[in-house]
């Protein structure tokens, strides 16, 4: 693979820094992570994708395990970043350290100009960065903009002490750690590609600046004032500056206000068929969902996610379910469902773990393709070490550890979650995890 990308080791000084560019933003040094156990590297997406690509890239399972192994370990040393590689001193089981690296090609001029010019006209990306935030429509802009910034299938080159030819433990362990400070920073992929925070702000700033100057002088050469009520469009245009700001939107409250009572102790009864102790149920379910939707809304990032799609009667009495009504409105909410108690109870916590997508979970059986069931097949057997998984039998897509009387199903997502055996049916156990050894631990208990 050494012929797809051509590396220069030379490029890189005794102190770590690269020629051509500001030492100062030059390279980050992360300090060696603490041994994790029982949950997936990467939670994020593009940290997913970064693993991905390891994944698919590397030849020898066995070195993917006893990479995951010594990461879990804590065996990677204090980790450097810098334009086009990531370094570490990995230690293995034996005693012996190498010096472990892995190697990614930077950006050219040309495509960080791309680049660019589409944050600048997108300021919302910029923003979900500095949330430490990479929203998928970041990537996908700059992908049609000719820009690839996630790695893909060989694009992550291994080098190691250990003389391995492809990636082994060391670089292995190294691309599991560095899944895990992607998670945090999605900053420190873009310093692999060639530009550090600091760098890559203050030519975005220049850029904006020109960019508003530009706009500024074509909308004054433009601009025909026109007579409004005799008053000069220009001169009206120009008072708008020196009108005070908007007030800063209000902080949300910290819960849901109290819904007023509809029993009002009066002679008056309400109408026929009106039953005032549903309606006062249903107005708090419907003001605790306003403030979910208040907060979410005033979420960094909110306006790049899709719109969710409307809920059907039977998820929308799970949601209400899930305000813990009384008794009887439980049961009505079951009936009008298509539910009985105790499927109810059994939807409410997967709601709560997953709304739509772990209803569906628990309710859909559904068989996977055969490339879907060949990537849930690989998952499961690297999740573990050698001689440590438990023994689980699969039926499309669930797997079942009947000894322990747990089982793990695979989401259309890609996502496991995790499934506990009750007096012969099989209960929601907690949220979904990309890791199917995280989410059998979560459906055993032990976490």
């Amino acid at each position: 693979m050494t012929d797809r990308h051509e590396y220069d080791d030379d490029l890189f000084d005794t102190e770590g820094n690269s020629e051509g560019a500001d030492a100062s933003d030059e390279e980050r040094v992360f300090a060696a992570l603490a041994p994790v156990q029982g949950r997936g590297f990467a939670q994020s997406w593009w940290g997913q994708t970064w693993l991905k690509a390891l994944e698919d890239t590397a030849l020898d399972l066995q070195q993917l395990k006893a990479g995951r192994r010594l990461a879990r370990a804590g065996s990677v040393g204090a980790v450097s970043v810098r334009p086009g590689r990531v370094t570490a001193v990995v230690g293995d089981r034996g005693g012996a350290v190498h010096r472990a690296d892995v190697l990614l090609q930077q950006l050219s001029e040309e495509e960080w100009d791309r680049f660019l010019g589409m944050a600048v006209e997108r300021a919302g990306h910029i923003a979900a960065l500095l949330d430490r935030e990479m929203p998928p429509h970041l990537v996908e802009d700059a992908a049609a903009a000719g820009v690839e910034l996630l790695p893909g299938i060989g694009d992550l080159e291994p080098r190691c002490g250990c003389d391995a030819w492809d990636h082994c433990a060391h670089t292995a362990a190294l691309c599991y750690q560095l899944a895990r400070l992607l998670d945090q920073d999605p900053f420190v992929l873009l310093l692999m590609r060639g530009r550090g925070e600091r760098v890559l702000l203050d030519e975005l700033q220049v850029r904006s600046v020109a960019s508003a100057s530009a706009g500024s002088a074509d909308e004054e050469a433009d601009e025909e004032p026109v007579d409004a009520n005799g008053v000069d469009a220009t001169e009206t245009f120009a008072a708008g500056s020196i009108l005070p700001p908007l007030p800063a939107a209000p902080p949300v409250p910290s819960e849901a206000g109290p819904v007023p009572s509809l029993d009002t102790d009066t002679d008056t009864e309400p109408p026929t068929g009106t039953d005032v102790a549903a309606l006062e149920f249903l107005a708090a379910r419907a003001a605790a969902e306003a403030h979910r939707m208040l907060t979410d809304a005033l979420t960094a990032g909110h306006e790049l996610r899709a719109p969710t799609d409307e809920l059907t009667v039977h998820q929308d009495a799970v949601r209400l379910a899930a305000g813990a009504p009384e008794a009887w409105i439980g049961a009505r909410l079951a009936e009008g469902s298509g539910r009985d108690g105790e499927g109810l109870a059994a939807a409410v916590p997967a709601w709560d773990h997953g709304g739509t997508a772990g209803l569906s979970v628990l309710e859909d059986e559904w068989t996977p393709d055969a490339e879907t069931a060949a990537r849930a097949r690989t998952a499961v057997e690297a999740a573990w070490d050698a001689g440590e998984r438990p023994p689980l039998s699969a039926s499309r897509n669930r797997w079942t550890a009947a000894d322990t009387g747990t089982q793990i199903r695979l989401g259309r997502d890609g996502r496991w979650w995790p499934f506990r055996e009750n007096r012969g049916r099989w209960l929601p156990a907690g949220p979904a995890a990309h890791d199917p050894a995280a989410a059998l631990s979560a459906a055993v208990g032990d976490e």
